[in-house]
């Protein structure tokens, strides 16, 4: 439907003569678009109803001030909605893409509630943040005074960029380490280029670089240089690494070939995106293109894989979930992309194994129902006996999820204590650890989670590291 008005209100508000060079006819459409995409946003914010409880902003994780800055924009003052969105949110033309919004803020408008439909929070929020990249609102990042004062940053995703943003911009040195060759961690590499284009990701790469932000790529931290290394070269450290070790099934047939990581498969096809070459796309290892597809798993990752094979040109893909469609841990709004892209939902569903011997032919689906509620008030999968059957597949993909690596461990530092489940033991107010001087945050603190959580984490770290530094500079003065 909004594809048709569009085109109506191209053809009625400004003629395009065939014979015009490329270029004209690309402007003249952008700015077409422009003001069209002006009048729906406009429009769309003009529908919050500025009630006195703004549960949207409540079930915002960075608490961003929702209502004002949609005033703003239903009064068309775009440059003060940017800036109120700005002030609590390092980078909200990338929350605005990726953000559930079904779950988080939109999810909790009262107008959603009330049964006429939420307003469009996140497409309000991109649009706005990409006109003020466009307009030049986006302010570089030039500290007032430059400080002694280093922090190494070891992982360059949402947390980690979040808090180098606001440390540099305070003056202090920043350099971020990370194993890959580009920053962004799963922005970059996790997050398909339909649901976050990469050179929004690059963008902010360059800010922060502009800035005098300091990248060491392609660092293995533990190999390529020591925890101790980093420690010794900065007053203080922030470890903001995420998680990246995936869940494996245990099954018989398991390690056959054609039987792949959601990591190492979304990598691949965003590396292909850029242009890299990428062996393992070429040779059809990492391609879907005219094979049967089998994704296992029911959060985002899983979702962004089902998509991303659609768009490889995939024979058939399928989703199978433990649970039902109601206890599926992603996004509905996904579920429901991903539906109306051509993927089949197996629900109730779980793999016991794989056949084909050195190469997965299919996978043994055993049939579940929901049984009692655990202790978390999920329904507890159960396994229906004898109704077992085999899925045809030539490319299965684990989604399962993501745990954390054994840090300690790996940068022979024993001392940096862990939780239970392998997790970064952190205080949630300043992120400390029990290293002097070294914080945590994002993922690898409270496990897997949003993009959005990573970047409030980094920026509450942020704001300790300064707080430390300014108490051990007082110490050294005196």
């Amino acid at each position: 439907m909004a594809t048709q008005k569009m085109l109506k209100f191209v053809t009625v508000g400004k003629e395009m003569p065939e014979k015009r060079d490329a270029a004209s006819r690309a402007q003249d459409f952008h700015e077409i678009y422009r003001e069209y995409a002006d009048r729906k946003a406009a429009e769309q914010a003009s529908r919050c109803s500025q009630c006195g409880v703004p549960y949207c902003q409540s079930h915002c994780p960075l608490h961003n001030n929702i209502p004002d800055w949609l005033k703003m924009t239903a009064e068309g003052r775009l440059q003060e909605a940017y800036e109120i969105s700005q002030a609590t949110n390092t980078f909200p033309e990338i929350c605005g893409r990726i953000c559930p919004q079904d779950r988080l803020c939109e999810g909790n408008c009262v107008i959603e509630q009330s049964g006429h439909g939420t307003v469009t929070i996140g497409a309000v929020e991109k649009y706005i943040t990409d006109t003020a990249w466009e307009e030049g609102w986006v302010k570089p990042i030039r500290p007032h005074v430059e400080r002694p004062e280093s922090v190494g940053i070891i992982g360059a995703g949402p947390g980690g960029l979040a808090a180098a943003d606001m440390l540099r911009r305070q003056g202090v040195q920043v350099t971020v380490y990370d194993r890959y060759d580009r920053a962004g961690g799963l922005l970059t590499y996790g997050i398909p280029g339909f649901k976050l284009e990469k050179d929004v990701v690059e963008r902010r790469n360059a800010q922060l670089a502009d800035g005098g932000v300091n990248f060491v790529l392609n660092c293995n931290v533990g190999e390529d240089i020591s925890f101790d290394a980093i420690r010794g070269r900065h007053d203080a450290v922030l470890i903001a690494t995420g998680v990246y070790k995936a869940r494996d099934i245990e099954a018989p047939g398991v390690g056959a070939k054609g039987i792949v990581k959601a990591l190492d498969y979304l990598t691949v096809s965003n590396r292909k995106g850029f242009g890299d070459d990428v062996p393992e796309f070429e040779s059809g290892e990492l391609n879907a293109a005219g094979k049967r597809v089998v994704v296992i798993g029911g959060g985002d990752t899983a979702m962004d894989c089902v998509r991303t094979a659609i768009r490889q040109g995939a024979l058939s893909v399928k989703c199978l979930y433990r649970r039902d469609r109601a206890n599926m841990p992603g996004s509905q709004r996904e579920v429901a992309n991903a539906e109306e892209e051509g993927v089949e939902f197996v629900w109730l569903s779980a793999p016991k194994g794989f056949t084909g011997g050195t190469e997965v032919e299919g996978v043994i689906v055993q049939k579940m129902r929901l049984g009692p509620a655990d202790a978390t008030g999920r329904q507890t999968p159960e396994v229906i006996e004898g109704a077992d059957y085999v899925e045809p597949a030539d490319l299965v993909i684990q989604a399962l999820g993501f745990e954390p690596e054994d840090l300690p461990t790996l940068w022979g530092v024993p001392e940096l204590k862990v939780t239970r489940w392998g997790t970064i033991k952190a205080d949630f107010r300043t992120h400390a650890t029990s290293l002097p001087g070294v914080y945590a945050a994002g993922d690898i603190v409270r496990g897997a989670s949003l993009v959005v959580w990573a970047i409030r984490d980094g920026r509450e770290a942020a704001e300790a590291i300064l707080s430390y530094l300014a108490q051990t500079g007082a110490v050294a003065a005196e």
